[in-house]
């Protein structure tokens, strides 16, 4: 790696992808997983997406013991629910703080993104291997092209959601895109985020090849919005739903959303999670259709440690443990068949 005075020069995403190759089965299997959340988002599929793991991955093998617990786990509940697990390599801070895997993978302050890149990579790799969709979270847009191609799902943040070059990027991923309401609440800029992501953009983008370009993106149509909860308590209320929903279709967007039972949805306390989910549960058994899936904040363990941590805790946002985050997706899919007979009458 070169490196001159104030600069370090970071592989290209082709030379990472290189270093680090999808097998040709997984991109197969990328391809299917970012299809079946499509569908699942428009409601052609009958399911509920259910995005779960842990609020940021920091020991990539305790996430990946996670992963194939999660997926042995989820499999008899496959035909109501379709889980994606979180696999979240970035960390936004709206003060300081460890950014995430991707920019400090060695937990030391030494921010050495070329070697998270590569963690990155390989870990994601890895994930995938579970046979569980992934999803992310995108930060920094110019670290997307290393790691976008092992994705199924995406979001932008509630930091992020007024950028216009998050709203730039997201319109070009070829993957559905969850765009949360910011801190304050107010939904018309997300929904605003979400009309940008779904048109037709031209803007600056690194290439694969590590140059600066000029990319022409054609508008991504699975953009959809995560309520995910205000600084000042829930939005996840029948009221708040309807009115988000009427607020997309006034902008021909995708008219469904997700739900984030954690952050301000949850008051920031993880074991009101599956309070929310219940309440959701309830809603869709009744047959309602407006609400396409959920996330939820989970690892092997309960709660969260400041670094060191034990294995199997969070060292950013609690979470609910496996055996807990379980009784919630089982009661889930029992709402999802419910609501199923309910719509078919």
């Amino acid at each position: 790696m070169t490196t001159i005075p104030g600069y370090e020069l970071l592989p290209s995403p082709a030379e990472l992808a290189d270093e680090h190759p999808v097998p040709a089965r997984l991109v197969d299997q990328i391809r299917e997983h970012r299809s079946e959340i499509t569908d699942v988002l428009n409601g052609s599929d009958g399911r509920v997406l259910a995005v779960v793991g842990p609020c940021s991955v920091h020991d990539p093998v305790a996430v990946i013991d996670y992963a194939e617990r999660l997926a042995k786990s989820a499999e008899p509940l496959k035909d109501h629910l379709l889980v994606v697990l979180r696999a979240y390599l970035e960390k936004p801070r709206t003060a300081v703080g460890w950014k995430g895997l991707l920019h400090d993978p060695w937990l030391d302050g030494s921010e050495d993104i070329a070697g998270g890149l590569r963690v990155g990579r390989r870990f994601l790799i890895m994930a995938a291997e579970s046979g569980l969709p992934l999803a992310g979270e995108f930060v920094e847009p110019m670290l997307a092209p290393y790691l976008s191609d092992l994705l199924s799902y995406g979001a932008i943040g509630a930091r992020t959601v007024a950028s216009q070059s998050h709203r730039e990027l997201a319109s070009q991923l070829p993957m559905p895109i969850g765009i949360k309401n910011g801190l304050d609440g107010d939904l018309s800029v997300a929904t605003a985020a979400i009309h940008c992501a779904r048109t037709a953009q031209r803007h600056p983008a690194v290439s694969e090849h590590g140059a600066l370009v000029v990319r022409s993106s054609p508008g991504n149509p699975t953009a959809h919005l995560i309520l995910r909860g205000t600084s000042a308590g829930t939005n996840y209320d029948p009221e708040t739903v309807d009115a988000a929903i009427e607020g997309l279709r006034a902008t021909k967007s995708l008219d469904r959303v997700v739900v984030d039972a954690s952050h301000g949805n949850s008051r920031k306390d993880h074991r009101r999670q599956p309070g929310v989910i219940a309440d959701i549960a309830g809603r869709i058994a009744c047959g309602e259709r407006g609400i396409a899936g959920v996330m939820m904040e989970s690892f092997l363990e309960e709660g969260r440690q400041d670094h060191p941590a034990p294995y199997g805790v969070s060292i950013t946002d609690a979470c609910l443990d496996l055996s807990s985050t379980m009784s919630v997706l089982e009661s889930l899919a029992d709402s999802v068949r419910m609501g199923r007979s309910v719509v078919l009458g």
